[in-house]
């Protein structure tokens, strides 16, 4: 017991507290830092998320986006020291907890409708 306690309070002070609420279908833009070199920069990726897994300090985010006609998808985990920021640009209104059949759509078929209800 002793050792899960400690393995709890080493992962409560890795996780991030400024993270905006996130949903399946937010477009958001995410500020992803990058090391080229002996420079560091922060560089913005910015998609529809398409599904949430895990909890805790293992939390990730799959966001797709469409990049020159090709589709990509990056997995991000939300707490990572790699992330700075996450912004929430829109609300999508989906009614799946995983959207992998935007995969097989083009265009404007991969539009979703937008959600008001809950704040930015």
């Amino acid at each position: 017991m002793k050792a899960q306690e400690l393995i709890r309070s080493i992962e409560a002070e890795q996780m991030k507290s400024d993270l905006p609420i996130l949903h399946v279908g937010d477009t958001v833009r995410v500020g992803v830092k990058i090391r080229e070199g002996d420079k560091e920069r922060t560089q913005p990726y910015e998609g529809v998320i398409i599904a949430k897994g895990s909890a805790g300090i293992t939390q990730n985010i799959t966001v797709r986006r469409v990049f020159q006609n090709v589709g990509v998808e990056r997995v991000f985990l939300i707490h990572s020291p790699r992330i700075e920021s996450i912004k929430v640009l829109r609300r999508g209104r989906v009614r799946r907890a995983k959207l992998y059949y935007l995969r097989d759509r083009v265009g404007k078929a991969t539009r979703l409708k937008q959600r008001f209800d809950r704040p930015l």
